[in-house]
């Protein structure tokens, strides 16, 4: 009777956190397709990334989705027993609270060792990822690529060029560059251009057709001007230099060897995920608990203040630890302490489990 209630358990929550935690994924995901296609088009990703960007950033997502997931899935699962009178049924077989514990803190645990997982070294590998494929559109600076009717920097930043239209084989049609060098201003307007390599791999070539060059100083009266048929200027590609990983990007093997308050802040930041799952987890049982009248979502408005009051406090805490106001060993770790504290009473009160010490207080007290 046991190991089929609990395999009962085990498959309502299932289903109920795959389906929460697809919902959550599909907004968080669309909200973020704009954003990712808009820096596509700003040359800050290449066109041809915009796939693997946006699946390396479910992974991220995904590490903040499953403590959520978790705590909703618990949640809904309890109140849709508790609706059908099906634990009132469970717990007449004699299926208490700590059996109702044995599935949903299986579940957990399988979902908290993904999330550990994925904070530890998944996500900061996407992240990683992430910052490379900008950091090679930076170097590039393949014009041919880039989104016509825009202004984009080339070169070293010291260049701005602006095209009408980008022909399929990567001519750039009514061109107009502007190119600072020291107190000098050129502009050039042309009819079509298009890139080049060079021997250097650090140098690229843009060859303009049937245009004008002016050169100037700004504010000067003298100007040259150039008509030409064919004209080419060479620019340099930016340096390249080791990415700068931010700590977030950083792997846990060198957050460990850290002093820094920042990187021990981002290090208690990914303990803290499938530790929040966990307490989560323990928390949605007693919290989950309605009557039959109160329906399957009666504990979700509750639920969401606490995750938000939960995340915020989690939030506070690292930026408190990353500025030094708090020490390492107090870190992030009494936000967990205190939600499990709540948990536990609520599991108390909901359970009738206070009443022995009722009775001792009360016999302490006469």
């Amino acid at each position: 009777m046991t190991t089929i209630a609990s395999r009962y358990v085990f498959r309502e929550t299932a289903q109920a956190w795959l389906a929460v935690t697809l919902v959550l994924l599909a907004i968080l995901v669309t909200s973020q397709f704009a954003e990712v296609l808009g820096d596509a088009a700003a040359n800050r990703f290449p066109k041809d990334a915009v796939l693997k960007v946006m699946m390396l950033t479910s992974i991220q997502y995904l590490t903040i989705l499953i403590p959520v997931g978790l705590f909703l899935s618990v949640l809904l699962a309890m109140g849709r027993l508790y609706r059908d009178s099906e634990m009132y049924a469970l717990m007449a077989c004699g299926i208490g609270p700590a059996r109702l514990y044995r599935p949903i803190l299986a579940f957990a645990a399988l979902l908290t060792a993904v999330a550990a997982w994925l904070a530890l070294d998944a996500a900061p590998w996407a992240v990683r990822e992430v910052q490379h494929i900008a950091q090679d559109a930076r170097e590039r600076s393949d014009l041919r690529a880039m989104d016509p009717g825009r202004f984009v920097s080339f070169g070293r930043a010291d260049a701005v060029v602006y095209a009408e239209s980008v022909s399929p084989d990567g001519r750039l049609r009514n061109v107009f560059v502007q190119r600072r060098r020291e107190a000098i201003v050129e502009v050039i307007v042309a009819a079509e251009a298009w890139q080049r390599d060079t021997d250097d791999p650090g140098v690229k070539m843009l060859t303009f057709a049937d245009g004008r060059r002016y050169e100037g100083e700004p504010g000067g009266l003298q100007f040259r001007i150039i008509e030409f048929a064919e004209h080419g200027i060479p620019f340099s590609l930016p340096d390249r230099r080791p990415v700068e990983l931010d700590p977030e990007a950083r792997p846990v093997t060198s957050l460990l060897r850290s002093a820094d308050p920042g990187e021990i802040a981002e290090l208690q930041w990914r303990a803290s995920i499938p530790l929040m799952a966990l307490v989560l987890a323990f928390l949605a049982v007693p919290l989950g608990r309605s009557s039959p009248r109160q329906g399957r979502y009666a504990g979700i408005g509750a639920g969401v203040l606490i995750y938000v009051t939960y995340a915020n406090l989690l939030g506070a805490a690292k930026v408190w630890l990353e500025r030094g106001q708090v020490p390492p060993a107090l870190g992030m770790w009494w936000v967990h302490a205190l939600f499990f504290a709540v948990a536990a009473l609520l599991l108390a009160v909901r359970f009738g489990t206070l009443g022995p010490w009722r009775a001792i207080w009360r016999r302490v007290a006469s």
